[in-house]
């Protein structure tokens, strides 16, 4: 199973850097760069609210399911 993460994409549209992005929603640069380049292994549903509400996006913007071929293979 892998989660990828679209943060950087709808960082991208919204036209909004990563330190923005880190002071409006009040978590580190750092916490967030781990979660941007998709090395989080969670995320709190507060944080993905808050990162929602800034972009004006929803969670399947920012976080998209692509089965490996394992998953494909029990199907």
């Amino acid at each position: 199973m892998a989660i990828i993460v679209n943060l950087d994409v709808m960082m991208a549209k919204r036209k909004m850097s990563l330190l923005e992005l880190s002071q409006r929603i009040e978590i580190t640069p750092s916490n967030l760069s781990i979660l941007k380049t998709g090395k989080a292994k969670a995320i709190r549903f507060s944080t993905l609210n808050s990162i929602c509400n800034i972009l004006k996006c929803t969670p399947g913007d920012i976080l998209e399911f692509q089965p490996d071929e394992e998953t494909l293979k029990d199907a």
